[in-house]
């Protein structure tokens, strides 16, 4: 096998976002496009050189073509050993935990998450450093200004390495081992959770569940914890076999998209329980009986349950971290427990310092993503069976649960607009009209509201001290409600700007009114404070969360 260095010239774009490069699959397919992209990791980083790299990914369309471009690279590069996930596959919980427990230098995750896929649809990469989470922004940097100056990259003979079969082999003088993607991560769930507890619920002729895997990674996940180890009945996991199209679905586990399930928990008749995650099983939606737990409340009540689950009996709780969009729900908690709470820009990057550093345990983020200290990645399945350990030990219903949690410590409605594909432009526009008022809101009265603060949200690191500016726009009120505007970079067409509204109210008897009719006022707020409808020709968003 003879290494080869092909001539290339770099492609405008390939700055990583908060999750990663994601373009069009047809982008990706351009001759030296993906090339390009990893060359310029294997260039900047270093230590993969002689070390450990880990490849998997969702399984949407191009992720097979993508492993063996990838594979053929590391060895050309000098990558002593790389791990791969069966056919490609790896959950990117489970390639973060494959990370961490082999000690590898890194890793690449193929997947555009909740974006749906197909040869006409999406596709990503994003490259994982050694503490097994998204790479620093510094890292993301380094990588992209490499991809502005490549001229070659190094490749082998077009060789195939056989992704199917279980067991090792050697590509030059790289040692390939494709190993079960849910062995490691199986057994790393039965170490925080109590599975007998679990598995007496699931077989409980009194409780019914139904997990959606959309047809994605955590179909493979799933049907092996739930149906074959805990027990759950055979049917439980829907949707489960991962497909390269999603099925022709959108993988992203909100109620718009994952309306089959939540169907079935509606009505006198509907599961107990049920839960969904999405392209790469970083996400994840719990529903109740007639009953959805917003992100927000499932991290705060995650928090305020910990003591309950074994795995986080025996450690301290050293502290929480929330994205900045997400709801105060987990503040309060924090605040009664006496631990730290962080507010940290979106992007789970930003929590792997202060998990690294021992400084939090738990962390989430509005967008369907929760997760602790035993991976680097949000993990959508882990918050699933927490959930159920959390069922099992309570003996209540999921509406119960919350509602207690309510009355203990106040009600956070929460909702999210978003305006997808968006004139890049405009959308840019109406970020710095924003800005442009910042200083003139404090103190201002709008529909009976008064505006407390309004800034441009930056974040200092505590741990290495750097610092993100123009993170999103906060516009906070006296009565603790906020809104808050931001351009999504998850996206791969135009823009997505995302509008979070969030209201307190600490009174039981006021924790039961519809989140639509009390969150009224602040969309109508919302959309006027930043013309949206006047500078997008958009009148109403496209998602409704």
């Amino acid at each position: 096998m003879q290494i080869v260095k092909i001539d290339s010239t770099p492609f405008n774009g390939q700055r990583p976002g908060t999750s990663g490069l994601r373009r069009k699959v047809k982008i990706f397919q351009q001759p030296h496009y993906l090339e390009n992209f990893v060359q310029s990791i294997f260039d900047t980083q270093q230590p993969l050189i002689g070390g450990t790299l880990v490849v998997g990914g969702d399984g949407r369309y191009y992720n097979r073509e993508a492993t063996q471009t990838i594979l053929r690279m590391a060895a050309a590069n000098g990558v002593a050993r790389a791990i791969v996930g069966q056919g490609g596959l790896l959950s990117t919980p489970a390639l973060s935990h494959l990370i961490r427990k082999h000690q590898a230098q890194g890793g690449i995750v193929l997947s555009a998450s909740h974006n749906p896929g197909g040869p006409n649809e999406d596709f990503g990469i994003k490259f994982n450093t050694a503490n097994g989470g998204p790479a620093a922004e510094t890292v993301t940097e380094a990588i992209y200004q490499r991809t502005t100056e490549i001229s070659d990259y190094k490749t082998l003979d077009n060789i195939e390495t056989d992704l199917d079969h279980i067991g090792t082999s050697r590509l030059s003088g790289m040692q390939i081992e494709i190993i079960d993607p849910v062995t490691d991560y199986a057994a790393l769930m039965q170490t925080l959770f109590d599975f007998d507890c679990i598995r007496r619920l699931l077989r409980s002729n009194h409780f019914s569940m139904r997990f959606d895997a959309m047809h994605a990674i955590t179909g493979v996940y799933a049907t092996h914890i739930l149906e074959e180890v805990l027990g759950a009945p055979a049917g439980t996991v829907i949707n489960r076999r991962p497909l390269p199209d999603f099925g022709g679905g959108h993988p992203d586990p909100n109620l718009v998209h994952a309306h089959e399930l939540v169907s079935m928990t509606q009505g006198h008749n509907g599961v107990d329980f049920a839960a969904a995650s999405d392209g790469d099983g970083d996400r994840n939606m719990i529903l109740g009986q007639n009953f959805f737990v917003t992100p927000s409340d499932s991290l705060a009540i995650i928090v305020a349950n910990a003591h309950l689950i074994p795995g986080y009996q025996k450690q301290k709780i050293d502290g929480v971290a929330r994205s900045m969009p997400t709801s105060q729900a987990v503040d309060r908690v924090a605040g009664k427990l006496g631990i730290d709470c962080f507010e940290t820009p979106t992007g789970w990057k930003f929590f792997g310092n202060l998990l690294d550093a021992g400084r939090i345990t738990f962390c989430g983020e509005e967008s369907f993503g929760t997760g602790s200290n035993h991976v680097r990645e949000k993990d959508g399945l882990w918050a699933v069976l927490f959930w159920l350990n959390l069922l099992a030990v309570k003996q209540q219903s999921v509406a119960t649960i919350v509602q207690d949690h309510w009355r203990e410590f106040g009600r956070n409605y929460y909702t999210r607009h978003d305006y997808e594909a968006v004139d890049k432009t405009a959308a840019t526009q109406l970020m710095q009209h924003l800005r442009n008022r910042l200083e003139a809101l404090p103190g201002a009265q709008i529909e009976g509201h008064t505006i407390e603060y309004a800034d441009d949200f930056a974040y200092a690191d505590p741990v290495d001290n750097s610092c993100s500016q123009h993170q999103g726009i906060r516009i906070g009120f006296t009565d603790g409600s906020r809104i808050i505007y931001r351009l999504s970079g998850t996206g791969t067409q135009g823009a997505t700007l995302r509008v979070y509204l969030e209201a307190y109210e600490a009174a039981p008897e006021k924790q039961q009114q519809a989140t639509a009719s009390v969150m009224a006022p602040f969309v109508s707020i919302a959309r006027k404070l930043a013309q949206i409808a006047q500078k997008t020709g958009r009148d109403r968003p496209t998602v409704i969360t």
